[in-house]
Order: C-alpha cells, then structure tokens, then sequence
C-alpha cells in the first residue's frame, strides 16, 4: 500500500538562523539548505536520527543525522508517525531522490515546496517488513563505509549491489 509522505510523518521547517550567529567551536552542527553543515551553534533544535530534506540551496537533497543538530529555516526534518519506521522511511526517501529533485522549483534560488514534498507517494509495508528491509539496507550501508578506505572497484561494485537490491526491496505494487 502506498500513502503520501504527509499522511505517513510530520514535515517540520526549521527555524532561522543567521550566519552572524554561528559559532566557531559550537556543540552542533547547523544544517540548512547544502550538503554539508552550515556552522555551529551551542544549541540544538532535532535529535539524532533524523531525517532531512534541502528546502532551498541544494533544494531537495535527502539526509540523516547522525548527531542532534540545528535545523535552520531552510531545512525541512521528517518526522514519522508511527506506522513508519525512521530508518526505513529514509532508505525510501534515498531511493526516490532524483524524483525529490524533480519537485524542485526552477526559481533562483532552487526551492522544494513543502505540498509537493508532502504528496509523494510511499511504499507503507507492515512494520516487520519495513525492520527487515531496513536490516538488510544498514549492512550494506555500513560495509560500504567501511570499504572507503579500500579498493576504489570493491567500493564500486558494493554500491552497484546496494543499489540493486535496495530498488529490489523498496520496490512495491500500486494498487
């Protein structure tokens, strides 16, 4: 069954800050609209384990935080409800990343409008499910990280076997 992404999470804006208020040294990081964290700052605003999404800058750009952070006003975090699993959900939301990108606004700057954010459609399996895709999408993960440091072709052909079953398994009929 599919279901769009708004009725299956909350889609939550950050809040503003500027770059005059970053901080050198702070405790976290800001993510805002790039693939990389802004700055720091001494306060965070989202937990660990949270989803992302670009609004603007690198608009549509899907991430996961592995740290509590500072979502900035141009950062979209993605909360799900309960019938989602967050690491799921986020294996999902990779898989369709150059459909997110499509979303996105041809307006300088680039921006991802929340409604079209909110209206793509999900796969919603049952949750025992969504835990064994996820299991099987975290190892490939983490034994692709942990190839970086080896042979270029090894690393290569991990992220081609990832990919393949990753569309494998995040592919569902729509009824």
């Amino acid at each position: 069954m599919y279901k769009p992404l708004g009725e299956v999470a909350k889609i939550k804006r950050g809040e503003r800050i500027t770059k005059n208020q970053l901080v050198a040294q702070g405790k976290y990081p800001v993510i805002s609209g790039g693939t990389k964290p802004l700055g720091y700052f001494d306060q965070a605003n989202r937990n660990a384990g949270t989803i992302t999404v670009a609004q603007y800058g690198t608009a549509g750009y899907v991430d996961w935080q592995n740290e509590d952070f500072w979502a900035n006003d141009v950062c979209y975090s993605i909360l799900p409800h309960s019938e989602i699993n967050n690491r799921f959900l986020y294996h999902v939301l990779r898989c369709a990343q150059w459909g997110i990108y499509s979303l996105v606004t041809d307006a300088v700057p680039a921006y991802l409008p929340q409604q079209r954010l909110t209206s793509i459609s999900i796969p919603v399996p049952p949750l025992a499910e969504q835990v064994r895709i996820v299991n099987i999408l975290d190892k490939f993960d983490t034994l692709t990280n942990s190839l970086t440091e080896g042979l270029p072709l090894e690393i290569e052909l991990r992220r081609k076997q990832y990919e393949y079953y990753r569309e494998q398994l995040l592919s569902f009929p729509k009824n």
